[in-house]
């Protein structure tokens, strides 16, 4: 599974960040509450901690989590998308 995220920062830039495995295991660990449940009380601090994770993880942002709170505007999620696997079976022509 994987969320899609757009951040939008104080100056009206954006940039779209998906939260991956990496971000939502460590999202389990840092808050003790599953990712399954998100969508019956997701909750803004939810939204721009695995956006601000996912950045940081990738070394888009060095900044702890609440200085970053003061350089956005805005985290909106996308749809959470289910990793499909591919066909075992690829055409081949």
């Amino acid at each position: 599974m994987r969320l899609n995220l757009r951040v939008t920062f104080n100056d009206e830039s954006a940039v779209d960040v998906t939260a991956s495995a990496a971000d939502l295991v460590a999202f389990e660990s840092k808050w003790d509450k599953s990712v399954v449940t998100l969508g019956d009380g997701l909750r803004m601090t939810d939204l721009c901690w695995l956006a601000w994770h996912s950045l940081n993880r990738r070394n888009q942002t060095t900044l702890e989590f609440e200085p970053w709170l003061d350089t956005i505007d805005m985290v909106a999620a996308g749809k959470a998308e289910d990793i499909v696997p591919l066909e075992i079976n690829q055409p081949t022509g």
